[in-house]
């Protein structure tokens, strides 16, 4: 199971760690964010000495009810950043968290190597486009509505069942417009309550029945500090439990606050798994 970055195929059968760095003001955990080329530059070295495989950058928040910003606020944000770590560490495989096809694009221009989509092209129609003109892999991410409103858009007639068709349609519109490499996120947290999410965990081997990359990204998020009754800020030990029982599931990629603990963990699942 192999993806192309930028001429580089990476196995995904062993499992790979990707390190979230915001470029925001406002991501729900205050750790992540990174706003000056310091804070930037210094969040990328400790990821990429922890063993980080993938850095993915957002500079549009996308916790619930986070502001709408503009795709030039965006790119204000973002392409300052590619280029600054791509000086410093030329060989970071550098992931970009948007929906708009623009700023996907120009990403894609200043040496970003993949896609993270939480939309997967439904809040744009020309991302897949986008996607297929670049030949890059693309990561879509279940969701329903928009960061604004998904909160209230938690209903399913079957959880599962309705998140496997939506993939399928995803995923068929992907082939369509002649994307190589997908990677399905099911998106913990979007449009999905506490109960939800736990169920969508212990089911999560269903999705390796669509026969791609599988991204876990439950890193920090309300699943765990609501239920625990902590912070955010607290989450770590709840969030290394999560993404191992992930791993045991199937997981190829743990998206994550945390690098050197998500590796550890790797490599202890792998114990079990192999």
């Amino acid at each position: 199971m192999f993806i192309n970055c930028k001429g580089n195929l990476i196995d995904l059968s062993k499992p790979k760690v990707m390190g979230i760095i915001n470029i925001t003001p406002d991501s729900f955990f205050s750790g992540s964010r990174s706003v000056s080329e310091k804070e930037i530059l210094m969040a990328s070295e400790k990821m990429l000495n922890e063993g980080a495989d993938f850095l993915d950058l957002g500079a549009y928040s996308s916790r619930p009810g986070a502001d709408d910003i503009s795709a030039e606020e965006e790119l204000k944000r973002m392409l300052p950043s590619i280029e600054s770590i791509l000086k410093n560490f030329p060989k970071a495989i550098i992931s970009i968290d948007t929906f708009r096809a623009k700023v996907a694009e120009k990403s894609l221009e200043a040496g970003a190597a993949m896609i993270n989509d939480i939309s997967a092209g439904k809040l744009d129609e020309n991302m897949m486009k986008t996607i297929a003109q670049y030949q890059v892999p693309y990561i879509m991410m279940h969701m329903k509505g928009t960061p604004q409103n998904m909160k209230d858009l938690n209903q399913y007639h079957d959880l599962l069942g309705d998140i496997l068709f939506y993939f399928s349609e995803r995923i068929k519109a992907a082939r369509e417009h002649g994307i190589n490499d997908l990677i399905i996120d099911p998106g913990f947290g979007f449009a999905k309550n506490i109960e939800q999410n736990y169920e969508l965990l212990s089911k999560l081997e269903l999705f390796k029945n669509l026969e791609l990359p599988l991204l876990a990204g439950i890193s920090r998020k309300s699943m765990i500090w609501k239920k625990l009754g902590i912070t955010p800020e607290e989450a770590l030990n709840g969030t290394t439990v999560l993404n191992s029982i992930a791993l045991t599931k199937g997981a190829n990629i743990l998206r994550v606050h945390d690098v050197r603990e998500s590796v550890e963990s790797i490599k202890l699942t792998r114990e079990l798994i192999n």
